[in-house]
């Protein structure tokens, strides 16, 4: 057995006694201080609850409610075009057809004779117009007859030629080869009209209505002998005639309690029938131009102030009973 130093010894149960002393210590103070979370020990009555500064109260160690995990995103199936290639079109889906509602078909409408609330418009004047005026009633004539009156006292007249024969109707012109009688129109307001066919014979009426119709009824040389709607007889010049056709409106209607025929209005109508809507009404005297005029028929188109419709033959005077105009 090895001696052992009394020195040795007591160093070492030193050492020992107060590594052992040490770790009394520390563990009393662990077991005095208060852990977090743990209620704080009671305190004496009287004493005031001191009041903790937010960073000093006690934390709640609490796990925090988990979060619902965000559901990844849908990749689409086709690759994303890069910048520098061109990006494609996509088709559209069609449109869905919309549901139309079946179209009401049109009723026809039947025509009316007198639209509501328009007025049947009126042409020409109450009074008709003279169609020519005798050569004695100007100041002109007048002084051309005294002076034609002062020569002859002067000088005797010489001789007029001899009128030629009044054709045979029906015939026709031994001038222009056409039928006779036929129908023409006054190419200006102002036409002489003359006892014969030449200037040296006296001038006995003067129309005054341009387009006035008239019928040639003989011919000599570049005279026409004409009768107007009136019934006057003469002669003019050739060149005062025209062959644009017109006619003059002559209704003759009965009056309600008179005796005799009396000139009324004719109504120009959309149709050639009664029973079409009126388009204007045309007083006696109105002139209108002939659009087309069937044979043997009883309506003939016309136009005159801006209206265009259908007139009974009857009702107009410048055509021929069984005439056709085109």
């Amino acid at each position: 057995m090895v001696p052992v130093r009394p020195a040795l010894l007591a160093l070492s149960l030193f050492a020992l006694g107060a590594h052992s002393l040490l770790g009394q210590a520390a563990l009393a103070q662990s077991s005095l201080a208060p852990s977090q979370g743990s209620l704080p020990p009671p305190r004496p009555a009287g004493q005031a609850t001191p009041r903790l500064v937010p960073s000093e109260q006690p934390r709640n160690l609490a796990a925090p409610p988990a979060r619902p995990a965000t559901p990844p995103r849908a990749q689409p199936s086709q690759a994303q075009p890069s910048p520098t290639q061109p990006r494609q079109a996509q088709p559209r889906p069609p449109a869905r057809p919309q549901a139309q509602a079946p179209a009401t078909p049109a009723r026809p409408q039947a025509p009316r004779a007198n639209p509501p609330g328009q007025r049947t418009p009126t042409v020409g004047g109450a009074t008709p117009p003279p169609n020519r005026r005798p050569v004695a009633a100007t100041a002109g004539a007048a002084a051309a007859a005294a002076a034609a009156t002062a020569a002859t006292a002067a000088t005797a007249r010489p001789p007029e030629p001899a009128l030629p024969p009044r054709p045979a109707a029906p015939s026709t012109g031994p001038v222009t080869g056409l039928p006779l009688p036929r129908f023409a129109s006054l190419r200006s307001d102002e036409v002489n009209m003359r006892v014969g066919p030449s200037t040296s014979y006296p001038i006995e009426w003067t129309f005054q209505r341009r387009d006035l119709p008239v019928q040639i009824i003989g011919e000599f040389q570049l005279w026409r002998r004409i009768r107007d709607p009136d019934g006057a007889e003469g002669w003019v010049h050739s060149s005062t005639l025209a062959g644009r056709r017109t006619v003059l409106v002559r209704p003759a209607t009965q009056l309600a309690g008179a005796g005799s025929a009396a000139l009324g209005e004719a109504t120009l109508r959309r149709r050639p029938e009664d029973s079409a809507a009126a388009i204007a009404r045309f007083r006696p005297g109105v002139i209108a131009r002939i659009r087309e005029c069937g044979a043997n028929s009883a309506w003939c188109e016309l136009q005159a102030a801006g209206h265009r419709g259908f007139l009974r033959r009857a009702e107009i005077w410048g055509v021929g009973s069984d005439e056709e105009i085109q």
